[in-house]
């Protein structure tokens, strides 16, 4: 694995944001926003902003945890690479990793639960997922943290495509996903990366000192993307947003 260029934040956060619009956050005014979503101007302030806001709607608690010197970096990235790749330490993976995260050794779990009578709800959501990559279709981008490129990485978004993708061969897969990693020399004090005392220690002061979190006020920004956003972008869309909510 080599580093192809530095990614900023905003792009970063913007592809996050993208990849979680479907979540149901962002049902009351997912139409609001949809164009600033999937059309975003990485040049506007304003815009960039709003999203942050938006994604901390419902990621603020893992954003905090990341190492303020992190840096981003597309990848090249080969199928080798993926030996060094672990799935999230969390929620439905801790139960078919078993304490073994690496996501080869996942996706190989997953595999073997395609054939079975009754597979679960992850076996089949990759199954799905693999099905529409095994077809031509847009480059998606997934996130990866680690410590620096030569060491172990671990996915903080698009765990579920990562996992299919390895599942196709070698070839395909490199054309269907995009790799960008967030390096730093601390990320071991990230519980996302480490899970440990002193991090997860980090992680619950972080939630008390934001368990009023105004940073995913939308509100405040919202006035400054409309002023600055084109008529057929935020502003058009926030009035069919205002008459749909009427109906």
């Amino acid at each position: 694995m080599k580093r192809l260029g530095r990614v900023s934040e905003d792009e970063i956060i913007s592809e996050f944001l993208r990849a979680e619009f479907y979540q149901k956050e962002f049902d009351k005014d997912r139409r609001q926003f949809e164009q600033i979503v999937y059309r975003p101007n990485l040049e506007n302030e304003a815009e960039n902003s709003l999203r942050r806001a938006l994604l901390y709607r419902r990621r603020a608690t893992m954003w905090r945890e990341l190492p303020a010197d992190t840096k981003w970096y597309e990848v090249d990235f080969t199928p080798e690479d993926s030996e060094r790749v672990n799935v999230f330490p969390r929620a439905q993976w801790r139960s078919i990793a078993r304490g073994n995260f690496r996501a080869q050794l996942v996706a190989e779990k997953i595999r073997a639960q395609f054939n079975c009578r009754g597979p679960s709800p992850l076996a089949l959501k990759i199954q799905a997922l693999l099905s529409l990559m095994e077809h031509e279709g847009p480059r998606s981008t997934v996130l990866l943290i680690g410590l620096d490129e030569h060491r172990p990485l671990t996915l903080l978004e698009g765990n579920h495509r990562f996992v299919a993708s390895l599942l196709l061969p070698p070839e395909i897969m490199l054309r269907r996903i995009r790799i960008v990693c967030g390096l730093s020399p601390h990320m071991e004090d990230c519980c996302w990366y480490k899970t440990s005392l002193p991090s997860l220690s980090h992680y619950l002061k972080n939630r008390i000192k934001h368990f009023w979190n105004r940073e995913a006020d939308v509100s405040r920004w919202l006035p400054q993307a409309e002023s600055s956003a084109p008529a057929n972008t935020l502003t058009g869309t926030a009035a069919g947003a205002s008459s749909a909510k009427s109906d």
